[in-house]
């Protein structure tokens, strides 16, 4: 892989987490909490979200090992549930706020492949580099999609799960250690199945979004 490859996918992914991260924010906010705000974490700054394992380290091992998924992720945005207007349903929307933008990224990376592909006055050269580079978009973001939802803690599918458990349950299920939920997603994520399912999607979201 080149340097520009690494670059590029340096740039996507602090982006994309980055966007992730200030949605949880956001929407906490919108619902009563100013915790994350207070935080200086409705930001597109990217500096105020890198967690160093996360957002650098992990990416680049996998990029090493040309793994077919590309994972990262930055620092948990700090929620107050206790400010929140409706903590159950509250907590329910927070989490999903970030998935939803992973996928509102994939749906404008698509919009600006279909309009790159409906000029054909641009270069060759720089339309190619355009759609390669929202291509890349699509690809982690479909990934960070799909990752996100796996309900094992701390990720965010994990919070939706609890949304639906009893609450002695839900507790006892959101307090596993994070490293060990980690652990088990890393068996997860380099397994061959686990790769085809995902590279399977990933290519359904391709030919819907970029036709």
């Amino acid at each position: 892989m080149m340097i520009s490859e690494y670059l590029l996918y340096a740039v996507v992914i602090l982006f994309s987490v980055t966007v992730h991260e200030v949605a949880h924010a956001y929407v906490a906010y919108l619902r009563g909490d100013d915790t994350a705000r207070m935080s200086g974490r409705i930001t597109l700054n990217p500096i105020s979200h890198i967690e160093l394992f996360g957002s650098i380290i992990l990416p680049v091992m996998l990029l090493l090992m040309k793994t077919p998924i590309i994972f990262a992720w930055a620092k948990p945005v700090p929620i107050d549930y206790r400010k929140l207007k409706n903590p159950k349903s509250d907590i329910l929307l927070v989490s999903l706020a970030g998935p939803a933008s992973n996928l509102l990224l994939v749906f404008f990376s698509g919009l600006v492949i279909r309009l790159v592909r409906a000029f054909p006055d641009f270069t060759a050269s720089f339309s190619v580099s355009i759609e390669h580079c929202f291509l890349t978009m699509i690809i982690f973001n479909v990934c960070a999609l799909i990752t996100n939802m796996i309900p094992i803690p701390p990720l965010d599918g994990s919070k939706i799960m609890a949304y639906f458990l009893p609450v002695e349950l839900r507790i006892k299920y959101l307090n596993l250690i994070p490293y060990i939920g980690l652990i088990i997603l890393n068996f997860v994520l380099l397994s061959d199945m686990t790769n085809n399912i995902i590279s399977l999607i990933i290519n359904f979201f391709v030919m819907i979004f970029t036709g």
